[in-house]
């Protein structure tokens, strides 16, 4: 199978039906073998029975739905296990996103040699003020931190190599950030293509702001697990050192002082050096405890499923 596509959705069923038949007229022109598959994530308007009635009348469509909202990250990261395509698409069910992109995103995963390929909505349809600049701030801050080179780490519309979807785990929000999860696997050749934006016609968005608080969080979580994810004991044990050793120093500094140059002045216990000795010093100690409580989580941690299956249709 050449394709499959991806679909997360959260109450979209008037615009499934007109996003099946516009990807259906994409792949047919394009004598594509395929599959699409629709992940409901929780749905609580008629997007199932939709997907269901697609699926009676299409054998390419596949679904499954979950027993609540989980959230973005879990409905790809169940779609990216259960595609069996060469080249996985990625696009959201609100009609925003373009299948007419399909084709070229496709040659340029099969034939142009990337691993990834994100699309860029250089042209946006959105609201200035609550998701173009807070996009734009947004955006800055992961090439400034990741170093990949993208306009548009949140677009939908994704074209992947079958090695990657397989290799990443994306949980929690982290879908925003799937082209550093993948640089951080190992997977350098990742491209940009712009692509078209339209407006949404059918419903209304289901992010508000706070994505974009939410967003740096996992920017920040990304960093660190990239960094540290698999030996904590390397950022919680340095800091530890340092701390300890800033507390050691104070206290050799009063030790002295006390003995040879000032034997009958303040207490030690009066002065604050004492207390800042003290201080750095448990601030050390727990820093290190911390380490050693990270080591052992990741040496006796067990997978456990982020999320629950009501029903599939494969």
């Amino acid at each position: 199978m050449q394709i499959s596509i991806v679909i997360p959705l959260l109450d979209e069923a008037a615009s499934l039906t007109e996003l099946n038949d516009w990807i259906f007229k994409v792949m047919r022109s394009n004598h594509f073998s395929y599959e699409v598959l629709y992940i409901d994530d929780g749905s609580t308007d008629k997007s199932w029975e939709v997907i269901t009635q697609l699926k009676n009348t299409n054998k390419e469509v596949k679904g499954i739905r979950f027993l609540r909202n989980y959230g973005k990250s879990q409905a790809l990261n169940i779609g990216f296990k259960v595609a069996q395509g060469d080249v996985i698409i990625t696009m959201d069910a609100d009609l925003q996103d373009s299948p007419d992109e399909i084709p070229e995103l496709f040659d340029m995963i099969q034939n142009q040699g990337f691993d990834l390929v994100s699309g860029w909505k250089k042209k946006r349809y959105d609201s200035v003020w609550t998701k173009n600049l807070p996009s734009k701030l947004f955006n800055w801050a992961a090439r400034f931190s990741s170093g990949l080179r993208l306009h548009d780490f949140n677009c939908g519309l994704k074209a992947y190599k079958k090695e990657v979807v397989k290799q990443i785990d994306v949980y929690g929000d982290m879908h925003r950030y799937i082209p550093v999860l993948a640089k951080n696997e190992g997977y350098s050749k990742i491209g940009e293509k712009i692509v078209q934006h339209q407006a949404r016609k059918y419903g209304t968005t289901k992010f508000g702001m706070e994505r974009f608080r939410n967003g740096f969080f996992d920017l920040l979580t990304i960093w660190f697990l990239s960094k540290f994810g698999k030996r904590p004991m390397h950022f919680f044990g340095t800091l530890g050192l340092l701390m300890m050793l800033i507390g050691f120093g104070f206290a050799f500094y009063l030790g002295i002082d006390k003995v040879f140059f000032n034997p009958k002045g303040r207490l030690i216990a009066d002065r604050t050096e004492f207390y800042i000795a003290l201080t750095t010093v448990i601030m050390g100690t727990q820093l290190f405890v911390a380490g050693f409580i990270g080591e052992l989580i990741l040496k006796t941690k067990t997978s456990k499923s982020r999320y629950e299956v009501a029903e599939e249709i494969l």
